[in-house]
């Protein structure tokens, strides 16, 4: 009989591509991943893995395997969901995961309601990145991302994750008081084409949106200052050295001394949750649903 949490382990592997990654996504250490390698090749009486270079790699065994046990891993889902479900109790554990300012802004009220409503479900959350979070609900680290995309660049959902919308953030463009554009009602983006920009780090989806978009408009962008963290970046704009666009979700407190003024074009975030469809029937899941929805429509 193979052994489940060993079949776990080899599908990590071959989703992460090596002993340390996969040992990251089931938190663990890579001894205890490689010693679960081992017993697995010796149950199945195959080498599983092959020496590559300075990692691993699997042989033509161990990738046949690998697509077994994604299988059985997704039908131990599927039970798990029917099993909760028949129950239509919301017990168990749900990992959430969200983008910064949605963690901020949503979480804090959904595990409140959780609790309240749900005491014997234990609930977990992490802050992450929307291409992290996806990949952590695929891998099955999470059991539900909060992720977002922009009304003119759209985040990629792989096949098989469920989604539901949230809300639609709407952003404002921040800058210093003294800037000529501060006592406007609205502006354009264009119009800030002499201006340095505060951004998100390079290589993140909503650094990237902000460059295309500014090119869009005609802008060719000046970065010089890059923050993950909004409030680090409003901090910077009171300082005087840019401009940022400033999301209303999670934003909390504007530093003195930065003004906020809506864009004309209404830029917004599409904010949404994402899950595996295999795990769409379980309760834990529709509660979590449920309890952000309330939390973004915010008070009745």
């Amino acid at each position: 009989m193979l052994n489940l949490e060993r079949l776990r382990t080899l599908d990590a592997l071959a989703r992460h591509g090596s002993v340390s990654a996969a040992a990251e996504g089931l938190h663990v250490t890579t001894s205890a991943v490689s010693q679960q390698m081992a017993k697995l090749e010796r149950e199945v009486g195959q080498q599983l893995l092959a020496r590559n270079g300075r990692g691993v790699r699997l042989t033509d065994a161990g990738r046949l395997l690998a697509d077994h046990a994604a299988r059985i891993l997704s039908q131990v889902e599927l039970a798990q969901s029917d099993i909760e479900a028949q129950r239509g109790r919301v017990v168990g554990e749900v990992r959430l995961g969200a983008f910064p300012t949605a963690a901020r802004g949503l979480f804090p009220g959904t595990v409140a309601a959780l609790r309240a409503g749900h005491p014997e479900l234990r609930v977990s959350t992490r802050e992450m990145e929307p291409e992290s979070g996806i990949r952590a609900v695929i891998r099955g680290d999470l059991d539900l991302a909060v992720v977002l995309d922009w009304s003119n660049r759209r985040l990629p959902v792989p096949a098989g994750l469920a989604q539901a919308q949230l809300l639609d953030d709407v952003t404002d463009v921040a800058m210093p008081a003294g800037h000529p554009l501060a006592g406007r009602d609205e502006v354009d983006l264009g119009e800030f084409a002499d201006d340095d920009w505060v951004s998100w780090p390079d290589g993140e989806f909503c650094h990237d949106w902000l460059v295309f978009t500014l090119r869009s408009q005609g802008v060719e962008p000046r970065i010089p200052h890059m923050a993950g963290e909004h409030h680090t970046q409003l901090a910077l704009i009171a300082a005087g050295l840019g401009v940022c666009v400033a999301p209303r979700l999670g934003r909390g407190p504007v530093p003195e001394g930065v003004v906020l003024v809506p864009v004309r074009q209404m830029m917004r975030r599409h904010v949404y949750a994402v899950w595996r469809t295999d795990a769409d029937r379980r309760p834990s899941i529709r509660a979590a649903v449920a309890a952000l929805r309330t939390v973004a429509a915010g008070p009745a």
